[in-house]
């Protein structure tokens, strides 16, 4: 039986064997196909999915195993990173068999990829405010509509949708999963470059583009209460904090630490071991078939406090760093306004988590 310090031995030899340059927030902006394929080959992909579909068989508390292992050392993880940590995991939960056999495998294989049409340019915070509609056409559907912040969309074999198929007096139902692919006429992706010029973000618009019937994903105007649920996927992961971790690892190895940087370390090696703790507990909740949809929020939002607080400890330490340092510290920095909207703003974190208390 492979115990969970086997799996991670793996992960680091893995990692010893396929050189890479580290990047901070690797998970979002370093886009490496041959490297996800090679992940896949090592069974290193998808490794809590059913075997039958591609999958290891494994647990959520694999995952996390991995997971953390491969951004530690900033890997290259954003051609497979949706399709693995998002919408498998929903078409596990909500797709029927068909649709599990379609995409399970060749997702497990990195053979294909997804990028995530949720956000939209008027609805702010307000996933469910979404304009994008989907209407019947015979066995299937046309979409119309815009997705912004679609990270990877120019790159992405597909794309997942979240559409309103009825207009219902609360504006959370109504809403549909889809399943669209990238190259289906009526499709136009638009870059969003960020601070630093590079390309990750991109504005999607659907034209009238039409979808089969098998693409839905779960049942037709359930989507809020699915995607609720798939959210805990999006929030609840170890990317929340580690994403500035090679930043701070690099720093440590190049000897910068001075008395003041090793008396804040402190603080921050207790905040980190805190939030190990706590996506560890949420990764066990996934395990036993929950939705933990609150304990995630907290981990988004107390995650992205914490990659802060690594740029705000690494920058007086910038003017004696050697350049390869001096990347990291910069692409950190260059990611850190994206970092606390991405998956939900911090009041929206913040209100969902005191709504859970009252």
């Amino acid at each position: 039986m492979t115990t969970t310090e086997d799996l991670r031995k793996k992960v680091r030899d893995f990692l010893a064997s396929h050189p890479f340059t580290p990047r901070c927030d690797s998970w979002a902006g370093a886009y490496d196909p041959g490297f996800s394929r090679e992940l896949a080959h090592a069974g290193l992909l998808a490794v809590s999915w059913p075997e039958h579909l591609g999958g290891g068989g494994g647990t959520a508390v694999d995952r996390l195993v991995v997971t953390e292992e491969l951004l530690r050392a900033g890997a290259p993880l954003a051609a497979h990173w949706v399709g693995e940590r998002q919408i498998g995991p929903t078409l596990l939960r909500h797709g029927t068999p068909e649709l599990q056999e379609e995409f399970c495998p060749p997702l497990a294989r990195a053979d294909r990829t997804f990028a995530l049409g949720m956000s939209e340019p008027d609805a702010g915070s307000d996933l469910a405010s979404l304009r994008t509609s989907a209407v019947r056409d015979g066995d299937g559907w046309r979409i119309t509509g815009r997705k912004i912040w679609t990270s990877g969309a120019h790159l992405a074999t597909h794309l997942y949708v979240l559409a309103r198929t009825s207009r219902e007096p609360d504006h959370h139902d109504g809403l549909t999963e889809f399943i669209v692919a990238m190259d289906a006429p009526g499709i136009t992706v638009t870059p969003i470059l960020d601070l630093r010029g590079e390309h990750h973000f991109n504005e999607v618009a659907l034209e009238d583009v039409y979808v089969p019937g098998r693409w839905v994903i779960g049942r037709v105007g359930e989507g809020w209460r699915q995607v609720v649920g798939q959210l805990a996927f999006e929030r609840g992961g170890p990317e929340r904090f580690l994403s500035t971790y090679p930043l701070l690892s690099a720093v440590l190895t190049a000897g910068l630490v001075d008395d003041t940087a090793r008396r804040e370390l402190r603080a921050l090696a207790a905040r980190l071991q805190i939030l190990r703790a706590w996506v560890l507990e949420t990764a066990r909740t996934l395990d036993a078939g929950g939705a933990p949809v609150v304990q995630a929020a907290m981990s988004k939002y107390l995650g992205n406090r914490f990659e802060l607080s690594v740029i705000e400890w690494a920058r007086p330490l910038m003017p004696r760093a050697i350049p390869a340092v001096r990347a990291l510290y910069d692409q950190a920095l260059a990611a850190s306004p994206a970092s606390g909207i991405r998956g939900g703003a911090a009041q929206v974190m913040l209100s969902m988590i005191a709504k859970d208390n009252r």
